[in-house]
């Protein structure tokens, strides 16, 4: 059967949630920066919308420079937490997508904002049937979290990733086996996924200024300069040939759910209503992949845009809703006893996920 590999790629992720989260941010620069905390405006730009790109602003670079370029920019702190919370739920959207699979060899995350998904059984080997799945994918991201992606498919992971790149924001582009060269040769060395500056430079010196070239460039020559491992990596990764596996990330994978609250409040019956449902969802995801939990974090966003966090860790991992929803109503309780301004969203997530091993009770809790 043919390999189908899909790669979901968020567009400007943090940027995009900034903008979703206040609306009056659309058709202004916004660039959204991982601050040092010394002054204003001191650390880099972690991300920024495409607005703030036409000005020159990039990701890495310091924010004081970037302010220089646009002073009219939106400037906003990473929300690390808030942006984690998001990409839970997209990633168990994407889950869903991925081939069954054993020992996580279907899915892989690879980032917050970006996943690989190993679709061959579902498809059968069929792209076109992979470029529905595709749409699906985008179109229930774009219904359940408002935010766009770009999608690349592939018969392996280094196709598929740089097809994802070849059609930004909100793109969506298949290279079926046939057409590796047509798509790979004309572009630049330095875009071949896996190559940095250091090598891309030597590459040039070499004459090698193509992916095309590197594909007709002596093997051996490639060897004696990278190295026998690199070197063949090259020649291979420029005729589109990849054969490694997806793995599934471990240790740090959590699964959560938000929404907006039906209006900005304070009243804990309206607030602990939606946190019961989410808890439900949340409990429903766990449930289809048998798996328990340990750690309970509550977010809430208040009217002003301002999100506060709390976790708690159990004594041992539990899989039950009750004790899910009455931690959690714990959480809500302390933060409504500290805050005055009215909350806009809550959300509720959980952590330290292990296969389950049966039922824990609120005795055993």
């Amino acid at each position: 059967m043919q390999r189908v590999v899909l790669h979901m790629d968020m567009d400007y992720f943090y940027a995009a949630i900034e903008e979703r989260e206040n609306p009056k941010l659309r058709g202004k620069a916004v660039v959204v920066c991982m601050l040092s905390g010394r002054n204003e405006l001191s650390g880099s730009v972690s991300t920024c919308n495409y607005v703030a790109r036409e000005f020159g602003i990039r990701s890495g670079m310091p924010c004081s420079r970037a302010k220089k370029l646009n002073p009219e920019a939106v400037f906003l702190p990473v929300r690390k937490e808030f942006y984690t919370s998001v990409s839970d739920r997209i990633m168990e959207i994407l889950r869903s997508y991925a081939d069954p699979g054993e020992n996580g060899d279907s899915f892989e995350q690879i980032s917050v904002d970006e996943a690989f998904l190993e679709i061959s059984e579902r498809t059968g080997g069929d792209f076109n049937l992979a470029f529905e799945i595709g749409m699906q994918i985008k179109r229930e991201i774009k219904e359940k979290e408002n935010l766009t992606c770009s999608v690349g498919i592939g018969p392996n992971k280094l196709i598929a990733k740089m097809a994802s790149s070849a059609k930004k924001p909100d793109g969506m582009t298949v290279v079926n086996p046939q057409d590796l060269e047509a798509f790979l040769w004309p572009l630049k060395v330095s875009k071949l996924w896996g190559i940095g500056d250091v090598t891309a430079r030597r590459l040039q010196e070499m004459g090698i200024f193509t992916v095309k070239d590197l594909a007709e460039h002596d093997v051996i020559g490639l060897i004696s300069t990278f190295g026998k491992s690199r070197g063949t990596w090259l020649k291979q990764a420029a005729a589109g040939i990849d054969d490694s596996p997806l793995k599934e990330r471990g240790g740090s994978e959590q699964i959560g759910r938000i929404a907006t609250l039906p209006e900005d409040t304070l009243d804990k019956e309206l607030i602990s209503s939606l946190l019961e449902r989410l808890a439900g969802d949340v409990i429903e995801k766990l449930d289809s992949r048998e798996l328990s939990f340990r750690i309970v974090t509550v977010t809430v966003i208040n009217s002003n845009f301002r999100m506060y966090t709390r976790s708690r860790t159990l004594t041992h991992p539990v899989s039950s809703k009750e004790v899910l929803l009455r931690v959690a109503r714990e959480i809500l309780g302390e933060f409504l006893s500290e805050n005055r301004t009215e909350f806009r969203r809550v959300g509720v997530r959980v952590g330290g996920l292990q296969k389950s091993k049966g039922q824990k009770s609120l005795f055993d809790y």
